[in-house]
């Protein structure tokens, strides 16, 4: 009798996580690449709907306080539930909201109820999901240990890939199907997003502050543990809104100024892309060409964020910050003037080129001092003040093409933007942005359990 000899086995390898990031930025440039296409159809169709300029402003201005709600919801949302969730939520009823404009337009006809009401669904959807989803970007770079400043950047050197596609491919679909049955493409993207976040770790998206370990530990044993104590939508969402306006706005004055500056650009740039140059190509009868103006746009932020990626270190980012505003300024005023087509392509390159930086910058300065465990409710007042300007801004706007034409509401926006600039480059608190001592930490978050 022999004994057999032990069969060899090879040690298991030890067990390595999945990398969340190229998930998560994927699942993101599907939403976006949604977005642009949207954000370049969704003003024509109206336009060709209503036929009238401000129609599109008086649209924007409906939606624009239920839009401030449901931003101030979707933060005490991803306070309080898993934030992957609500984004794979989310997702899907954008997706569900777009889809529904085909459908509405075969059977019954789009007209100016409809766009209202299929908005508002689709900002229940689309402002939570934002929220959710930049609440994650920590989360992430944690898990695979990236550092954020240079995640920050790729997220943005992504975003302008895809938003340089975006307007271009609207183009193509407009031509290609129609307007409006371009919108499914829109609605798959959204759908693709929300699969794509799904393959996530829930881990990721859970709400597990500071400030909840130290008050209860056992909270930290609970998969969807919170930074703050449960309350009602209503209240957590007046909770969001008032703690999110404090740390956004009164503890971090560099916070405060770089949320002015992104609050300009996005009026400034949203009435320019929503309403004036729309109505400038629709009465040139060639509404195709705003495709290509807005990826001119994008094809410039993307080389400037790349470039910025890759040489950052190189200049002083009060340097950059200058360099960007001035490039910006003459970009703007490029624009204002609504020359010819080759005119305005080379405006909105050279405004591309010169956003870059700057948007890398604010960005990183918003990431960083936000406090973690006030993360989700911060976001959502910036996601809801954001909406809620833009909207204000296209509508005034508005006015002024329908009473003035739409070459004096151009000079007008771009007027505005000088006076942005001038402030911008003379505010005391982004004037010494190299200087660590003189921006110390944001006041830390306390939670109100903890004021008494």
């Amino acid at each position: 009798m022999t004994l057999a000899s032990p069969k060899f086995r090879r040690p298991r390898k030890p067990y390595r996580p999945r990398k969340t990031a190229p998930r998560y930025l994927l699942s993101c440039a599907c939403s976006l690449l949604g977005n642009s296409v949207a954000g370049v159809i969704l003003p024509l169709v109206l336009l060709a709907t209503t036929g009238d300029a401000l129609a599109a402003g008086t649209l924007a201005l409906i939606c624009a306080v239920p839009q401030f709600v449901i931003g101030l919801i979707g933060g005490a949302l991803t306070d309080r539930f898993n934030r992957r969730n609500v984004s794979i939520v989310s997702d899907i009823l954008s997706a569900v909201s777009v889809a529904l404009l085909p459908v509405v337009d075969m059977v019954w006809g789009l007209s100016f109820g409809w766009f209202v009401a299929l908005g508002l669904l689709g900002a229940i959807g689309d402002i939570p999901g934002m929220t959710a989803r930049d609440s994650l970007v920590p989360a992430v770079c944690e898990r695979d240990g990236r550092s954020l400043q240079k995640f920050m950047g790729l997220t943005q050197s992504l975003d302008s890939l895809v938003v340089i596609v975006g307007p271009a491919l609207a183009a193509f679909l407009m031509g290609a199907v129609g307007s409006v049955n371009a919108l499914w493409f829109t609605a798959a993207m959204s759908l693709s997003a929300a699969l794509l976040t799904l393959t996530l770790p829930r881990s990721l998206g859970a709400v597990c502050g500071a400030a909840a370990h130290a008050a209860s530990p056992a909270a930290a044993n609970i998969g969807t543990a919170t930074a703050q104590p449960r309350r009602g939508l209503v209240s957590g969402a007046w909770n969001a809104l008032r703690e999110g306006v404090r740390v956004l706005f009164a503890s971090d004055t560099l916070l405060r100024s770089s949320m002015l500056i992104s609050f300009g650009v996005v009026m400034v740039m949203g009435s320019f892309q929503g309403l004036v140059l729309p109505v400038h190509f629709t009465a040139a009868n060639s509404p195709e060409l705003l495709g290509y103006v807005l990826s001119a746009m994008s094809a410039g932020m993307l080389a400037s964020s790349l470039g910025y990626a890759a040489l950052a270190h190189k200049l002083r980012r009060r340097t950059w910050y200058i360099l960007s505003l001035t490039g910006m300024a003459l970009g703007i005023l490029g624009l204002g003037l609504l020359p010819p087509l080759p005119l305005l392509i080379a405006s909105a390159l050279m405004l591309g080129l010169s956003a870059g930086p700057i948007s890398a910058l604010l960005g990183f300065f918003i990431f960083d001092r936000i406090p973690a465990e006030n993360r989700g409710s911060a976001l959502g007042t910036q996601n809801s003040l954001t909406l809620a300007a833009a909207p204000v801004a296209v509508f005034a706007t508005s006015l002024v093409v329908e009473g003035a034409g739409v070459s004096v509401a151009a000079l007008a926006l771009a007027g505005c933007w000088m006076l942005i600039t001038v402030w911008a480059l003379n505010t005391h608190s982004l004037k010494y942005l190299d200087d660590k001592e003189s921006h110390p930490d944001p006041i830390p978050f306390v939670p109100d359990a903890e004021r008494i």
